[in-house]
């Protein structure tokens, strides 16, 4: 299947909730050896694809845009200078409204 933008929404989806399920499953089948009731497992198995999800459902659509656009994938760029000045800004307002 090849991946556009019109369906980069679904692949995505397909591919977060799929590696979600296996790292379930992959919790649940170690937690087989170990000496753990129904209830944690299945518990933990849960807790571990929902984890999962909440990391890789930001994580994936990003990634597969940028492959498939070509353009450089930027998490977390900040312009450090406009919220220094910004700040700044409150704080001027904030001593301004004090002195009036």
């Amino acid at each position: 299947m090849k991946i556009s933008e019109s369906n980069l929404g679904r692949v995505a989806m397909a591919l977060y909730t799929s590696c979600s399920l296996i790292a379930a499953a992959v919790f649940f089948a170690i937690t087989l050896t170990g000496d753990f009731g129904w209830v944690a497992r299945i518990g933990g198995a849960a807790w571990v694809f929902l984890l999962a999800m909440v990391i890789l459902m930001p994580t994936v659509p990003a990634v597969l845009r940028s492959w498939v656009t070509g353009q450089k994938l930027r998490f977390a760029e900040h312009d450090h200078e406009a919220m220094l000045r910004a700040e700044s800004e409150k704080n001027d307002e904030r001593a301004g409204a004090r002195h009036h």
